[in-house]
């Protein structure tokens, strides 16, 4: 049996623009994506087995250990396209520290670490580009979590283009009680646009102003530090160069930095 740690960064969106719905129904946006040094951590291990088997476990009661978790996703995703006739048990221990339904791309970036972890556990059978197109069936954000960094994300996000790195310090307040789903957050981008409804040239991030006005949390965070930015589809808000303040109902996370790189192996035992 073989056993690798997979280090997963979070990403903010310094810029989310919404450009168009497209055929398959998700939206074409621009963003510039930046990765930051708040992290989860997969413990990944694989063994021959007589079937493919996937176990998951963590240390968040927030999230399932299931066929629902993008984490199962890849797995399968990625055994079912391996080129073998032979089978694996893949269990993962999952250490959570990005909030979930954060705008944070938590659950993307696990996703993105498992493809990574294993390819690395059975030899490369894929190869970089081949990694992103697995990563490209299963969400958005997992591209860029596989890059990292700062990049521009067109299309549904899988298309990468390097923007200037630069070095800030970077800190997140979030609701403790308030998630907000990539799919709720769309919905009601589609609803405001087609009541025509404005200020939307006036936000950096499209999907806050679909958002902000139907949650006082929100409106709280931005009255009281109106240079923050909602990062994806929310809840999260975060701010450059400067400290969020305790605040009752709130998760907070100050002094985190802008990192070059996106998932990463830490460890391999043999």
């Amino acid at each position: 049996m073989q056993e690798i740690k997979v280090q997963c960064p979070a990403k903010i969106n310094y810029t989310l623009k919404i450009t168009g719905k497209r055929p398959d129904g998700f939206h074409n946006i621009e963003s510039i994506m930046q990765a930051v040094s708040l992290f989860d951590y997969l413990t990944i291990s694989v063994e021959y087995f007589n079937d493919n088997l996937v176990e998951l476990s963590g240390s968040s009661s927030e999230i399932p250990y299931n066929e629902k978790n993008l984490v199962y996703k890849a797995s399968k995703l990625f055994l079912d396209s391996l080129d073998s006739d032979k089978s694996y048990k893949i269990s993962v221990y999952i250490e959570k520290n990005i909030p979930v339904s954060a705008g944070l791309a938590g659950g993307s970036t696990n996703a993105a670490g498992m493809l990574f972890g294993l390819n690395k556990l059975l030899n490369e059978p894929f190869s970089h580009t081949e990694l992103h197109q697995l990563a490209a069936q299963l969400g958005s954000d997992l591209n860029f979590c596989l890059e990292g960094g700062c990049k521009m994300a067109s299309g549904r996000g899988e298309i990468l283009q390097n923007m200037p790195f630069e070095e800030n310090l970077i800190s997140l307040i979030k609701p403790l009680d308030l998630g907000i789903s990539a799919k709720e957050a769309y919905t009601k981008f589609s609803q405001k646009l087609s009541e025509g409804f404005l200020g939307r040239e006036s936000f950096v991030n499209d999907l806050e102003w679909a958002v902000i006005d139907d949650y006082k949390p929100l409106q709280l965070i931005k009255s009281m530090y109106p240079e923050s930015v909602m990062s994806g589809s929310g809840s999260t808000y975060y701010i450059v160069a400067k400290d969020f303040k305790p605040l009752e109902g709130f998760w907070i996370c100050n002094n985190l930095k802008t990192i070059p790189y996106g998932v990463k192996v830490l460890r391999i035992f043999q």
